[in-house]
């Protein structure tokens, strides 16, 4: 299968986000496509499978036009997009998620004996391990991410562009799909597209590679002659600076800003207790299910606890929302902006105002002058500016609404800040500057509890490093502490 993108122009609003990009795909082979934080990857990807349409250019299939109008269209003609997020309708189970408009039928009738033949033979196929029956808005990204997988190879898909796909993963299961990627390309003929911004990977996973900056198209070369450090020079135009800044010292006798005591609930958080100070970064590193995001979530309030007790500037959270942690000073940067972060039909600066809306409220109508008055510095720090606040939330790059996550506790000021994978699924230069963001409010004295499951992010960031295992704290190590140290407390090694 050969996939020929000729042309391909997207605009939002007065801003082009794709300029004649032309691109071929070829069927048995990993393309990697990367790029900095804006340079149109997934709107390519999203024009490509029909998600979005182009406003000219054409995509061809093995030399003939395809009207690319939806989703269904790219399907019918055997293209497919997996999704940083997971796309899946949280009330169904896996099957029903996995043949979503697709199921098995006999005799004119739903065929589910059919659906979980056809779900054993895919999972054993890829590897997965799903309960058919689960209902897919409980389970973890990760798993999301697999039903989306296992739906387009359900639909016969022969090009499949990954958007993300370890993002969330630690390295081993990130391993085996890149594996399984490679498999499908080499054993079934797939046209497997991988976006990615790690960039060893890309490297290792890849045939080809592809670099966009700015919407345009640089180079397509063999990523057998390629490094990081050109692919580097190709991204930004420019040199990279250092990933993770300095974190300033915590000054002596700084106040305690975030105390958990023995806070669970149920098997996924036992018994955590722990301290961050004012002007602290202290890290949260483990596994996938390791308690992380749990534990930020019930030091916020958005989970109800079994059990202790969470305090936020010397005052015991006791209200059962995030409401009493926000008033409290509490800002949560959660693991999925897409789901929890944002609002993304509503622009930028509405969502930027929306950690701080009550502030601007009169008789129950929003002052919009002072709401944009308010956005405007946090604007200006992210670097989100002109028709870029204006723009709905869904039509940014993934680093412009991950700055946009942050941007609306800037606004608020907080006492305390946590942060889940605070630069998941963006490019270099998005990361450097959201590494610096928190690096930098914790200079100013917010105490910051970071998790995630990139150790050389938390490594990296933090004066110290608390390491969770099956729920618990199963270690603490200081800055400079060794990857593998961390990884054998984890539990990975």
């Amino acid at each position: 299968m050969d996939v020929a993108l000729e042309g391909i122009r997207k605009r939002y609003g007065g801003i082009t986000v794709l300029h004649d990009v032309s691109l071929t795909l070829r069927g048995g082979r990993v393309h990697g496509l990367v790029g900095e934080n804006g340079a149109g990857k997934s709107t390519l990807a999203r024009v490509l499978c029909g998600a979005v349409p182009a406003d000219s250019g054409r995509v061809a299939v093995d030399g003939e036009p395809a009207a690319l109008r939806s989703p269904r269209d790219a399907l019918r003609h055997g293209l497919a997009l997996v999704t940083q997020e997971g796309a899946i309708v949280p009330g169904l189970s896996v099957a029903d998620n996995v043949f979503l408009g697709a199921g098995s039928r006999r005799h004119g009738l739903r065929d589910p004996a059919g659906d979980r033949r056809r779900l054993a033979a895919l999972l054993d196929r890829t590897g997965f391990v799903l309960d058919p029956s689960a209902r897919a808005g409980g389970l973890p990204l990760v798993h999301r991410q697999q039903i989306e997988i296992l739906r387009a190879l359900a639909r016969g898909a022969r090009l499949i562009a990954l958007d993300e796909p370890t993002a969330l993963l630690p390295a081993p299961a990130a391993e085996r799909l890149l594996r399984l990627a490679r498999d499908l390309a080499e054993r079934d003929g797939i046209a497997i597209v991988l976006i990615s911004h790690r960039l060893d990977e890309v490297l290792a996973s890849c045939d080809t590679v592809t670099v966009l900056r700015d919407g345009r198209h640089v180079t397509t070369a063999p990523a057998a002659g390629l490094t990081p450090a050109a692919l580097l020079r190709a991204m930004a135009g420019r040199p990279v600076e250092m990933l993770y800044p300095e974190p300033a010292p915590v000054p002596d006798g700084a106040p305690v800003v975030l105390a958990l005591r023995g806070l669970s609930r149920g098997t996924a958080v036992r018994g955590v207790s722990l301290d961050v100070r004012a002007g602290e970064i202290v890290g949260l590193a483990g596994l996938v299910g390791s308690g992380r995001t749990e534990t930020l979530r019930l030091a916020f309030g958005a989970d109800r606890p079994d059990g202790g007790e969470v305090t936020i500037a010397g005052r015991r959270v006791t209200g059962r929302a995030p409401s009493h942690a926000m008033a409290l000073g509490a800002g949560l940067v959660p693991e999925s902006r897409a789901d929890q972060g944002l609002v993304l039909v509503r622009s930028a600066a509405e969502n930027l105002a929306l950690a701080s809306l009550p502030d601007r409220r009169r008789l129950g109508f929003v002052r919009r002058g002072a709401e944009r008055r308010a956005v405007g510095g946090a604007a200006e720090t992210l670097g989100i500016r002109g028709a870029g606040l204006d723009r709905p939330a869904w039509t940014l790059s993934g680093g412009n609404q991950q700055r946009s996550v942050f941007g609306k506790w800037l606004v608020r000021s907080p006492r305390v800040l946590l942060v889940d994978e605070p630069a998941r699924g963006v490019d270099v230069a998005a990361k450097v500057q959201i590494h610096r963001l928190i690096a930098g409010l914790a200079a100013r004295g917010v105490g910051v509890l970071l998790a995630s499951s990139e150790v050389e992010e938390v490594l990296g960031l933090a004066h110290r490093v608390l390491v969770m295992r099956d729920g618990r704290v199963a270690g603490e190590f200081p800055r400079g502490a060794s990857a593998e140290d961390v990884l054998v407390a984890a539990g990975l090694r």
